[in-house]
């Protein structure tokens, strides 16, 4: 059934196309023909031309696992309560995005911080490519700002990691040996009164061999946490694999940079000027509240164009904001 919708929106998708420029066409018609038709005929270009370029972002989500679900875990890199922030707003920037393209969001572990912000949070993306068009998101992110927890006000560089991978369905068999696994269950937190869990209820695995460790604590029930844990864990290592095979064909090598503090893949900077960057396809987006609020299209459309030109490996930020 899914085959068939994706089937079935390529046909709506080329006979949209074939009736826009036929529009186009009868407009150029009328024109010559000495109607004021320039207003209508503007609109339409400029809506032939967005409709294009999705479509165009459309054809270079061809890998295998582009049409599935994405799992999106976001890490504070170190600092504290300002990092917890900043890894706190990614998550809702993401959030936003997939609420603007019409996915469902459902949040698989999330761990609050001390102060304000996130230690970490895990959530599934679910909608058509939701992991082709996240898979470039995967990195450090950078926030340059005023930190609203410096009394002196002080200027201040924040960092926070993404990883994303595919959540893998039935048709792609990941093989988990059980001696290869540790299951650990303990009390997952809450925020007291009726929402007190008073069983181990949370569920973390990790995958010896690799040392994947992934964790589900938002269902009640031990079983379902285990159940998403295990979902979790096989798209993980389905992502490790593919990074391995990568690394061995040197074909991607330089489309996913690795996730460590040396290595940002945009910054986000609020002051001394106000603008979104992107270090590996040099994409930039003036009003960084909007890109906050979830508006990614810029930077995701960038990361395919250079992908598929060889050029998304990035070079790291050009200018040093560090505070």
């Amino acid at each position: 059934m899914r085959d068939r919708k994706r089937l079935e929106q390529l046909v709506a998708d080329d006979e949209q196309l074939v009736r826009r420029t036929s529009d186009i066409e009868a407009y150029f018609e009328l024109a010559r023909e000495g109607e004021d038709v320039l207003p209508d005929l503007e609109k339409s270009i400029k809506e032939l031309g967005t409709f294009a370029e999705a479509l165009e972002a459309r054809t270079m989500l061809s890998g295998e696992a582009d049409p599935l679900n994405a799992i999106v875990t976001v890490h504070p890199g170190a600092g504290g309560t300002e990092s917890q922030d900043w890894a706190q707003m990614l998550m809702r920037m993401y959030l936003r995005w997939a609420e603007s393209e019409g996915f469902k969001t459902e949040m698989n572990d999330y761990q609050d911080g001390e102060e304000a912000g996130i230690k970490s949070a895990t959530f599934t993306i679910t909608g058509d490519y939701a992991f082709g068009q996240l898979a470039g998101e995967s990195g450090v992110h950078r926030l340059v700002r005023i930190s609203p927890f410096d009394a002196a006000k002080r200027r201040h560089t924040s960092f926070a990691s993404v990883f994303v991978s595919p959540e893998i369905d039935d048709s792609i068999h990941v093989d988990i040996k059980p001696e290869d696994l540790r299951i650990d269950t303990y009390r997952s937190g809450g925020k007291g009164g009726q929402h007190v869990n008073t069983t181990d209820s949370a569920v973390r695995i990790t995958h010896l061999p690799t040392g994947i460790v992934v964790q589900c604590q938002n269902e009640r029930s031990q079983h379902k946490n285990r159940d998403k844990a295990f979902k979790m864990l096989r798209s993980r290592l389905y992502e490790y694999e593919l990074e391995k095979k990568r690394a061995e064909t040197k074909k991607l090598e330089d489309s996913k940079l690795d996730i460590n503090f040396g290595s940002q893949i945009r910054s986000y900077v609020l002051q001394p000027y106000r603008m979104a960057k992107d270090h590996r396809t040099k994409v930039e987006v003036g009003d960084v509240d909007k890109v906050l609020d979830g508006y990614l299209e810029p930077f995701l459309r960038g990361y395919l164009l250079a992908k598929r030109r060889g050029t998304a490996n990035g070079s790291g930020p050009e200018e040093d904001l560090d505070v």
